[in-house]
């Protein structure tokens, strides 16, 4: 297992130098200029190239990446914000506990709902609550998480004051973004369990199962929901990932200080450094929440945790002879 996990960690060295090979290139390409966002417009060129040189612009593309990449690496530096002046890490480590909260109540609401209403969905196939599920996955599916946040400002903070429409004060400040950002991928969560389950209860350990005399909630939930649990763990990681990358909006909508109004206000700004760390992050966080469902695979499947050991105990084996062949040659 640690030799697995420490060969994906591996791997994500050379996603995150394409994330950040393409959003250098990006903002290389950018008509925007921050020397101007900074300065304003109305300067000289004397001003101009020293702040150029200042913000080490005037260096060809590639060595500003290498720069920005060894920097990064070496001293895990993610550089200064050309507008405030202030380390980048510094506001990332500032924002991200509200972006981190916002993701894991919504994956939480996710989870919470999207399985059992799958789970049902299956169990009583072609049943009114069947029907009622499945239409209910395609009405919140169908919606973009903008507009739902939207109407649930409109309806429930304007019209009704239940609760507020902005701020992180109180737990009443999350329920409306949490919703906006949860509701969407419960659909998606609820039709894949249904369409996972449906594929086991038909398998013959199914009914072996039932034949022994065993209660259906026990075969429901100790022998079909674990064997059908890999492609939904598939699905909610992916949501967890597009629910972290994508708050954005939300933030933006209910005024939550996160990473999304962060790199709003790095993008409107032309901060280079504020929106490379941001991606940065988000792109480590992405990495990480894959790596975390990988390795819960291998706790719900015996097989895949057994493939692992396996793998483990092949390698000290290989290592044991070869270290026995080098004795002997000595």
């Amino acid at each position: 297992m640690i030799r697995f996990i420490l060969k994906r960690l591996l791997f994500f060295i050379p996603v995150l130098l394409g994330v950040l090979l393409i959003v250098f290139t990006i903002n290389h390409f950018s008509p925007a200029d921050p020397v101007y966002s900074v300065l304003g417009i109305n300067i000289t060129p004397e001003q101009y190239a020293i702040e150029k040189e200042k913000m080490g612009l005037e260096k060809p593309f590639l060595v500003q990446y290498a720069e920005y990449v060894g920097q990064v690496v070496t001293k895990l530096d993610l550089g200064v914000s050309y507008v405030n002046k202030r380390p980048v890490i510094d506001q990332i480590l500032e924002r991200c506990p509200a972006t981190l909260k916002l993701g894991a109540i919504s994956i939480l609401i996710t989870i919470v709902f999207g399985i059992p209403f799958g789970i049902i969905s299956a169990i009583r196939q072609y049943s009114a609550v069947d029907y009622t599920v499945t239409v209910g996955a395609l009405f919140f599916a169908s919606m973009p998480n903008f507009w739902l946040g939207l109407m649930l400002v409109i309806i429930f903070a304007l019209k009704l004051g239940w609760f507020p429409a902005t701020g992180i004060a109180t737990w009443e400040n999350w329920v409306l973004p949490c919703l906006a950002l949860g509701l969407a991928p419960i659909s998606t969560v609820a039709r894949m369990t249904r369409s996972s389950m449906l594929e086991v209860v038909r398998q013959d350990y199914i009914r072996t199962a039932h034949s022994k005399g065993l209660t259906e909630s026990r075969v429901i939930w100790k022998h079909a929901l674990k064997n059908a649990l890999i492609p939904v763990i598939t699905v909610i990681g992916f949501m967890a990932s597009m629910i972290l990358a994508g708050s954005v909006v939300i933030e933006a909508i209910f005024g939550i200080p996160g990473l999304g109004m962060l790199m709003m206000t790095a993008i409107s700004s032309v901060d280079y450094p504020l929106i490379m760390g941001t991606v940065l992050f988000i792109s480590v966080s992405v990495c990480l929440i894959n790596l975390v469902i990988d390795v819960i695979y291998g706790f719900v499947d015996p097989r895949i945790k057994a493939q692992y050991y396996t793998n483990n105990r092949r390698d000290y084996k290989a290592l044991l002879m070869r270290m026995k062949g080098e004795k002997a040659g000595v």
